[in-house]
């Protein structure tokens, strides 16, 4: 059995993109349920798969992640990463499933839970929002604070790679990134044609799709009045390139095979002299 990625809560579960996108686990109500059977539901998953990369977005409940750092401690499993990337929440889902993409693939476990780190880089992850008053994700200007009381004022954000703000009008635009990609849309309250009619043109989007807005966004942008979008690498080839192109090296703590700085799995950094090595 492939390695299994889970998400916490169903409208993370994105559907597949093609045959091979494996299931994700959905680990719903892990704040509701009695202890022991968050435990069974995890050591279940474990002894299935061997291992499982639980991903969640930044503004999961804490009781969510209290949860599942103490799941983890109890099965004294080192075989359970949490992986939390600081993305919006459609960002979250979109990686998520480009992890179940490549755990169709010949990846060892550590090496897919570390890819999350590296598919991060190619995620352009932003919104059209009612209101910037209570944005705190990207640095909010005074102006642009005011302007956002006025009566039909819209703005456009990315949050990720790089923090941009315009008021959306007829010179607006953002920039986006540099290599062919696809659209994902997720409309909240007062949704807006701008993402698909303007910027997914601005951007040679080669695919559009929508999917329901996660329940975490309106928490993370502010505003419920919003059109959430993420730009992303489709293409499982491609995904997989990115990934087998790395080095790759051996977690000195845990042993498993990894990429990066850091093993996803047991935190590990390799020691000075390694990473001089890595990195030289």
């Amino acid at each position: 059995m492939p390695t299994a990625v889970a998400v916490t809560g169903a409208d993370l579960a994105l559907p597949p993109l093609d045959e091979r996108t494996v299931p994700a686990a959905v680990l719903a109500g892990l704040d509701r349920e009695p202890l022991d059977q968050s435990v069974a539901r995890l050591h279940t998953l474990v002894e299935q798969h061997g291992h499982v990369i639980v991903v969640h977005p930044p503004g999961v409940s804490p009781a969510v992640e209290r949860r599942l750092r103490t799941v983890r401690s109890l099965l004294e499993s080192d075989r359970i990463a949490l992986f939390g990337p600081d993305l919006p929440p459609l960002a979250v889902a979109v990686l998520a499933r480009q992890l179940r993409q490549l755990a169709s693939c010949d990846l060892a476990p550590g090496v897919l839970a570390c890819a999350g780190r590296l598919l991060t880089h190619y995620l352009h992850a932003g919104a059209v929002l009612g209101s910037v008053a209570k944005l705190d994700r990207v640095p909010v200007t005074l102006k642009a604070h005011a302007k956002s009381w006025m009566p039909g004022s819209q703005f456009a954000v990315v949050a990720h790679p790089a923090p941009q703000l315009v008021r959306i009008g007829p010179e607006a635009s953002l920039t986006g990134p540099e290599f062919a990609t696809s659209m994902l849309v997720a409309k909240g309250q007062h949704p807006t044609d701008w993402v698909t009619s303007t910027l997914a043109p601005a951007w040679n989007t080669q695919g559009l799709r929508e999917t329901p807005l996660p329940a975490e966004s309106p928490a993370w942008w502010g505003t419920g009045r919003l059109t959430e979008f993420c730009s992303f690498l489709p293409d499982l080839s491609v995904l997989y390139q990115l990934v087998a192109s790395v080095r790759q090296s051996v977690c000195h703590w845990c042993g498993l095979d990894v990429i990066g700085d850091r093993c996803v799995f047991c935190s590990a950094v390799p020691p000075a002299s390694e990473s001089r090595m890595l990195t030289g």
